[in-house]
């Protein structure tokens, strides 16, 4: 059976096998096809770049059999992009009213902000009408941005979650800023080089930071006060720290003196490099062979034979760490900054925060997602696009869009500004981050790390739940992380 998808500049036919099974259905499809797509995904059909193109769109097959139709957005028309800087220039200079989409994956929490700098964007480019579509979280948004390239029907901006990108740039998917940014004379030093860093792929600039957090101890302040401590710096000071942290009765802890999330590999990837640690080796390898790459491994399995670190895992594991350190139950959690607001507002004590310890090197990573625009996109719409991701990344609004969302502001000079004074003294918890500001650090920049970090994020939870030694399984791990990395 052979289905086709069809539109005026792309169809994608696969071809379906169906097999049975004892009480299963299994729908196959190993052939797919691809024709009409934009230059940029046939040139990925060629030689070496096949799979890469093949992994990307294989998920498009479900999206294809499930989707009857594809709702056009702003950049519809099907009509690649095209043009050059001399046409873009052009286009910059058009005042002819023009409408855009914004795909996102903002929360109901944070409307307000956007809100506020839509109206505010409106009154500067009154000729630029902004649509903002709620594509939900960003696993559903990243589905419809891939099942949208494949109809030719792009918005013109969206948000992209930061490990994702390099999967996307990959596909040619999104536009490359440079030349706009050169072109603009966008000041790039004021923002943190790590957080820049995560929005660039192979020395190409494809958008910037927007909805941006990292990983922070928060820490009870109140209680560290009465017992004389500190919060850690280094993992040669956790040992101390844990001592006269941690309580137990009967054998058992009634008291953890940290605790790390154990269901994102983002809270822990940084404590395997601050280790002296590699994710990955240079030659795009499993680094888990290495005894420096296993050093937070051996770590955390001391820490929670002993009873001092506490570590969640699987459905609500994130709600029941917060509620065991909002009763006391934990003296420290390392978890993201976009929920200090809600630790601050929910504490009967006072609350600290302090960058996460280090060792070898002390580094946190950047979480959230940032803004870009589609490469398929038309000119008039690429121009009209740039001026919302340029306002949306300014300076100027900076602090307001940090307030209204919870999120970090992202540039330096802020911190000087009355604007930036009020929000550190209403926010001083925010000030262990900007301390640490060219600390944070972009993700593994791999389009396979979704997929080969489900690998090791599994090992973390047999050792939280089934407390297996995770360094023989991370060894082990080598050749499975190795065999997917194969296919990128």
């Amino acid at each position: 059976m052979e289905i086709t998808r069809d539109n005026p500049k792309t169809t994608i036919r696969c071809a379906l096998y169906f097999v049975c099974v004892p009480n299963a259905l299994f729908l196959c499809c190993p052939v797919v096809s691809f024709s009409g797509l934009h230059p940029t995904y046939m040139e990925l059909e060629k030689g070496e770049n096949k799979m890469k193109l093949r992994k990307w769109l294989a998920p498009l097959v479900v999206s294809t059999l499930a989707v009857t139709s594809i709702t056009a957005c702003g950049g519809g028309g099907g009509e690649a992009s095209g043009g050059n800087l001399e046409d873009a220039q052009t286009a910059a200079e058009d005042t002819t009213p023009i409408t855009i989409q914004y795909w996102h994956s903002h929360a109901e929490a944070q409307m307000p902000g956007l809100n506020y700098m839509l109206a505010e964007f409106n009154k500067q480019y009154p000729y630029i009408t902004v649509e903002p579509v709620f594509q939900g979280g960003y696993a559903d948004l990243h589905k419809k941005l891939q099942a949208a390239v494949a109809a030719n029907e792009v918005p013109a901006v969206t948000n992209v979650e930061v490990s994702s990108l390099p999967n996307f740039a990959d596909g040619g998917v999104f536009a490359d800023l440079t030349e706009y940014i050169k072109r603009d004379k966008i000041d790039m030093n004021d923002f943190s080089k790590g957080m820049l860093a995560a929005y660039a792929y192979n020395n190409k600039q494809y958008g910037f930071p927007l909805i941006v957090s990292t990983s922070v101890m928060v820490y009870n302040k109140t209680m560290l006060d009465g017992l004389g401590v500190k919060p850690p710096q280094t993992w040669a000071e956790i040992e101390d720290f844990n001592k006269k942290v941690t309580v137990k009765e009967g054998g058992k802890t009634t008291r953890y003196a940290f605790s790390v999330p154990g269901w994102d590999t983002w809270y822990y990837d940084p404590w395997i490099s601050n280790g002296g640690g590699s994710i990955l080796t240079k030659d795009n390898k499993s680094g888990f062979d290495q005894p420096d790459s296993l050093r937070w491994a051996q770590q955390y399995k001391k820490w929670l034979d002993e009873g001092s670190m506490h570590m969640g895992y699987g459905k609500g594991a994130s709600d029941n760490m917060r509620q065991m350190f909002l009763e006391g139950k934990i003296g420290m959690v390392q978890h993201t900054s976009a929920v200090l607001k809600t630790y601050v507002e929910n504490a009967k004590f006072e609350v600290g925060v302090s960058f996460i310890p280090g060792d070898k090197e002390r580094k946190s990573h950047i979480g959230g997602a940032g803004i870009v625009m589609m490469d398929l996109a038309p000119q008039k719409q690429k121009e009209a696009a740039w001026k919302f991701v340029k306002f949306m990344v300014s300076a100027e609004h900076n602090i307001k869009w940090a307030e209204g969302t919870g999120y970090l502001p992202t540039h330096k000079s802020v911190v000087t500004t009355e604007e930036g004074k009020k929000y550190f003294e209403k926010w001083p918890q925010y000030k262990a981050v900007f301390d640490n500001f060219d600390n944070v650090a972009p993700r593994i920049q791999h389009p396979g790390y979704p997929e080969f970090s489900k690998i090791y994020n599994e090992i973390v939870g047999k050792m939280i739940l089934e407390n297996a030694d995770p360094v023989p399984l991370l060894k082990d791990s080598v050749k499975k992380i190795n065999e997917v990395l194969a296919d990128y």
